[in-house]
């Protein structure tokens, strides 16, 4: 019987052994657990028990985890971690593409996966990257020369055209367009936009701006909005 104080995580793997493990910690840290073994499985569970975030493996077997992923991402807006052997960046790429949120291999630690399970558990709580500003708070679109973000409707345009972005890649955008010219690094981006400061892979975060640049520039290799300050971090170009 679950406790409905506390949040609820599906944990989708065909190894038992890495599913004990995770079930321990989890319940340790005060949250329910769900299980499933296959992709179809994870699938079926997570639209039946809606749970509050989801850690899934790729190698499954029936379904495989990124299709299951993007399953239930066209269901429910739900955090999903993918844990993987693959430290390939394509991988990292299809995931982050689909609809995940986050990316960590194994073997992993189990202290870094407790982190980065906060960390998105509080942001989806969040829904939307917090800043200081007052001006942002008190706002609902922010404009910055081409770049149009609407941020009740979690839109984003660019001239006029919209733009369809995931959670993640509109919430890297809207803390960049904040403050348009100033660079902000991987690090901070990491520590405001996925929440962890320690444990994160700033490739995340690479990967993540270049997925922004494929669909809101006419020219990757030679970006007008999203700027990169080579060794120090990205900015959104100020409109000249």
């Amino acid at each position: 019987m679950f406790d409905e104080d506390k949040k609820t995580i599906l944990i989708v793997d065909d190894e038992q052994s890495i599913i004990d493990i995770l079930v321990y910690n989890l319940k340790k840290e005060g949250y329910n657990t769900l299980e499933a073994n296959d992709g179809a499985q994870a699938v079926e569970m997570a639209l039946e028990y809606k749970p509050n975030l989801i850690l899934l493996d790729i190698m499954l077997p029936k379904m495989d985890g990124l299709t299951a992923c993007k399953k239930i991402k066209n269901s429910l807006n739900v955090p999903i971690l993918i844990l993987s052997a693959k430290d390939e960046e394509l991988d990292k790429i299809v995931g982050l593409e689909l609809g995940a949120d986050d990316y960590i291999t194994k073997p992993f630690s189990v202290r870094e996966l407790m982190a980065r399970v906060k960390a998105n558990l509080r942001k989806s709580d969040a829904v939307s990257v917090e800043t200081d500003t007052k001006e942002e708070k008190e706002q609902h679109k922010i404009d910055v020369g081409d770049l149009s973000l609407d941020l009740d409707r979690f839109e984003v345009r660019v001239r006029g055209e919209r733009v369809d972005l995931t959670v993640r890649e509109f919430e890297v955008l809207k803390y960049l367009a904040t403050q348009p010219g100033q660079i902000v690094s991987r690090e901070l981006l990491l520590e405001k936009v996925w929440g962890y400061e320690y444990f994160g892979d700033i490739r995340t975060v690479d990967v993540t701006v270049r997925r922004i640049r494929e669909k809101i520039e006419d020219d990757t290799t030679n970006p007008k909005i999203l700027v990169t300050k080579r060794g120090v971090g990205y900015y959104i170009a100020r409109p000249d």
